[in-house]
């Protein structure tokens, strides 16, 4: 299976995220920027079995790109070898690094 992962690290808004998807998948020439078009692409264009998978979201992320989720994980249900995930970005912990660094001082 063929997987293509998103970064959403530099992607602030629909134009940003259909620019990098246009990087990633090979999309037909009457592809209209919006979710409809892409539904429609997923699930009639798109060389299956297809993964897609979106990096680095940020909990104001899933807000602002709340219809796009939705929209692929309609497709996800539909299509039998189509999937989607996402996950957020990953933050360390600062009280965890700080405890770390304490619990080495008390060892020395």
């Amino acid at each position: 299976m063929k997987t293509i992962y998103i970064d959403f690290t530099n992607i602030g808004d629909y134009e940003d995220f259909y620019a990098q998807l246009k990087e990633k998948i090979t999309l037909p020439e009457y592809f209209g920027d919006n979710l409809d078009a892409l539904y429609d692409v997923i699930t009639g264009d798109l060389e299956m079995p297809l993964h897609l998978e979106f990096v680095n979201m940020t909990v104001d992320q899933l807000e602002t790109f709340e219809d796009l989720l939705t929209t692929l994980e309609d497709a996800d249900e539909e299509l039998e070898d189509f999937t989607f995930s996402y996950y957020l970005e990953q933050y360390e912990d600062e009280d965890e690094d700080e405890d770390e660094e304490d619990e080495t001082e008390d060892q020395e």
